[in-house]
């Protein structure tokens, strides 16, 4: 299994009223927990687009335990508990706030896209091989 954490802190904006994280910010957070976790493995987003591939999201679910507030310090754990054996890759997502209570979990599905053919495709190989390592 791989796992990644990484913290982001609550912005004014993204907040309500009240100070509570606005709802549709935890796919923002979960997506930034994606992307550094791609980072620490060697990867962004701009070199697997630079490899041809896209990955859209096509199933995010999310559950709401406890509200994030303004200027929370929360912590982004992403996980592939699975490795991706085709052209889908799942995160499975928690965010925690500084004292250490599980606020919110998630998971996200994305697909391998061929950016040409529009067709699915496999993960790049430099990445199935680095990603292997945590599933032997």
């Amino acid at each position: 299994m791989y796992e990644h954490q990484t913290t982001v802190r609550v912005r004014y904006a993204e907040t309500d009223p009240m100070n509570v994280v606005y709802y549709g910010n935890y796919a923002q957070y979960f997506e930034v927990g994606r992307v550094e976790s791609f980072r620490e493995l060697g990867f962004s987003y701009k070199i697997i687009e630079e490899l041809g591939i896209m990955l859209p999201v096509v199933e995010l679910n999310i559950k709401y335990l406890r509200p994030a507030r303004y200027d929370d310090l929360l912590t982004i754990k992403s996980q592939i508990r699975n490795l991706p054996i085709d052209h889908r890759i799942v995160f499975d997502q928690e965010i925690y706030n500084e004292e250490g209570k599980l606020l919110t979990v998630g998971m996200v599905k994305l697909y391998f896209m061929d950016e040409k053919l529009g067709n699915r495709a496999a993960m790049p190989p430099l990445m199935l091989e680095k990603l292997s390592v945590y599933f032997s």
